[in-house]
C-alpha cells in the first residue's frame, strides 16, 4: 500500500508589506522537496501558490486580502489595440527557451533593472550568486527565456516554470532603456502565444493587487481569471488598465 507524502506548511514572520504601505506581509510557505515535487507545485499553484526557489508561497496576510491570484484563458484572450502595436513592435525579437542556467550576461541585464525600476526594493541587493539560486534552484520544469534584438543584444529574460494546465511567470526583468518596446509586455504576450501553441489553457500571472502600480497592470490581459472563494471566476470589476 503506497503512501501519501505528507506536506508542512508552515507561516512566515510578520514583515512589512513591499506592496502597499502601511500594511503587514505573512506567508504560507512549504517546500518543493517531495518524491512527486511536479504534481504538487501544479496543484498549488492552482491554488494561487507561487514559486520561489524550491519553495511554494501564498500571502496569508491577517485583514487583507488584496493580493489576488490572475491566471488568462489562452484561447478567449483578445489583445487590446495597444497590445497588438506592442507585438508588432518587436516582432523582430529573438527568442530562445533555455535549461535554467544563469549568465554574467543576464545577472548585468538585472542589475541594470533594478537600480532602474526597484532601487529601493530587497532584490535590488541581489549578489550574482543570488541571481543563480533564483534561476537554478528549482524542483519542477523550469526555463530561461532569453529575448534579443537582432544585433544579439539581451532586452529581456523571463524565468518560467511549465505545469500541467499552463505556463507560470515566476520572474521577468527587461532593459530600462528600451521602453519604446514595452518589453515586459512584449514578454507576456509570448508566453500567452507560446501555451497556445503548446495547447496549454492557461499563463500564471502571479498576483494582481488593485492598488498597487506595480502589479495592477495585469488586468490589462482580458479576458483574465481570478481566484476567490468560489474558485477561478472572470474579473470583471475592476477598471480596465489597457
Amino acid at each position: 500500500m503506497s503512501s501519501v507524502p505528507l506536506v508542512v506548511f508552515y507561516g512566515t514572520a510578520p514583515q512589512p508589506c513591499p506592496y502597499l504601505d502601511g500594511r503587514i506581509e505573512s506567508k504560507i510557505v512549504t517546500e518543493l522537496t517531495q518524491r512527486d515535487a511536479t504534481g504538487l507545485h501544479d496543484r498549488l499553484v492552482v491554488a494561487g501558490f507561487r514559486r520561489s526557489h524550491k519553495l511554494a508561497y501564498r500571502p496569508a496576510c491577517r485583514g487583507c486580502d488584496a493580493c489576488v491570484p490572475v491566471r488568462v484563458p489562452v484561447a478567449r484572450f483578445q489583445p487590446s489595440r495597444t497590445q497588438r502595436r506592442i507585438a508588432r513592435r518587436n516582432a523582430d525579437l529573438m527568442v530562445e527557451e533555455l535549461p535554467a542556467r544563469a549568465s554574467s550576461e543576464q545577472y548585468a541585464l538585472f542589475r541594470r533593472y533594478q537600480r532602474s525600476r526597484h532601487h529601493d526594493g530587497g532584490m535590488a541587493l541581489m549578489g550574482a550568486r543570488d541571481y543563480r539560486d533564483m534561476v537554478e534552484e528549482t524542483a519542477v520544469e523550469t526555463r530561461i527565456v532569453e529575448f534579443r534584438a537582432l544585433d544579439g543584444r539581451l532586452v529581456a529574460v523571463s524565468l518560467s516554470d511549465r505545469i500541467a494546465d499552463g505556463l507560470s511567470g515566476v520572474y521577468q526583468f527587461f532593459d530600462p532603456d528600451e521602453p519604446q518596446r514595452s518589453p515586459g509586455v512584449a514578454v507576456i504576450l509570448w508566453h500567452i502565444a507560446r501555451a497556445r501553441a503548446l495547447g496549454l489553457p492557461y499563463v500564471y500571472l502571479g498576483y494582481w493587487i488593485a492598488d498597487c502600480a506595480k502589479m495592477a497592470y495585469k488586468n490589462a490581459y482580458r479576458p483574465i481569471e481570478a481566484l476567490g472563494p468560489a474558485g477561478w471566476r472572470e474579473l470583471t470589476d475592476a477598471p480596465d488598465f489597457a
